[in-house]
């Protein structure tokens, strides 16, 4: 299958704009070079590095199987860049932060996705518990839905909690053959009743060569810190080996799923 190789702008962060406090791991509203606003996440913040992998990982996935997604950059902060912020505890996230993050274009006037007011076909929200299942995305629930509405269409946000994995490494293999039992919580499922129609759609999107492509955009610096891995390539192998193999077993997350909506209706 052809397809495009994702491509991410590396910008410098210019201007501090404001603290997005609703999230545990102090996203903020900066300014770039390129005159355009980012909601930043930092590396220095809640769970470091892994939090940008996830976020990366599954927005790229998400891209790639149509679905709309910030633009993501790499966005760099200058090891001056926090010394005039008055906020201490800012101050030192910012300090801690210094080198390679992750941005998301803001979308400015965006409103927060309400399932009472907006009402999603059964095609897009089996699509999106789809994918949730796919990357183990815990925050899609209706306290805490990150999706937008920005220009009357649906936008995805917030990854950084996919992947939950990658923060206990091993039985890795097995991690990847489970259900996700907490798609019983998610927004969309009474809605979700076609997945075993998108599970062949997605499957076939999301070759061997478009996850190497994906994952390959992880910088290694991200990948060479605390790692129970030998060697960067290894650690990134991992990451692919996951989406393979949970792949492969979809079976398992579609059957949890349908067995969790049939629970609801």
């Amino acid at each position: 299958m052809n397809f495009s190789l994702p491509e991410l702008r590396t910008v410098e962060v210019t201007r501090y704009v404001t603290p997005l406090r609703e999230g545990g791991s102090l996203p903020a509203i900066v300014e770039a070079d390129d005159d355009f606003l980012y909601v930043l996440k930092f590396r220095g913040a809640g769970q470091g590095v892994k939090a940008l992998i996830a976020e990366l990982i599954a927005g790229e996935l998400a891209r790639a199987l149509g679905f709309r997604v910030p633009e993501i950059v790499f966005a760099t902060l200058d090891e001056s860049f926090g010394r005039t912020e008055p906020d201490e505890e800012i101050q030192d996230l910012l300090r801690f932060s210094e080198g390679l993050n992750l941005g998301l274009h803001y979308l400015s006037g965006a409103i927060t996705f309400d399932a009472l007011v907006t009402t999603i076909d059964a095609i897009l929200a089996s699509r999106i518990v789809w994918f949730d299942c796919l990357i183990t995305n815990v925050d899609r629930t209706p306290r805490n839905t990150n999706m937008l509405m920005w220009h009357k269409e649906l936008w995805l946000i917030d990854h950084g909690a996919s992947f939950y994995f990658h923060h206990s490494w091993p039985n890795m293999e097995e991690q990847a053959r489970r259900p996700f039992v907490q798609v019983k919580d998610h927004v969309l499922l009474p809605q979700a009743s076609e997945l075993e129609a998108v599970d062949a759609a997605f499957r076939s999107i999301l070759s061997p060569e478009r996850i190497h492509a994906i994952v390959a955009l992880i910088p290694d610096d991200w990948l060479s810190g605390d790692s129970p891995f030998e060697s960067v390539e290894e650690h990134r192998a991992a990451y692919v080996r996951f989406l393979e193999t949970r792949l492969v077993h979809s079976e398992n997350f579609i059957k949890e799923a349908q067995h969790a909506r049939k629970a609801l209706i």
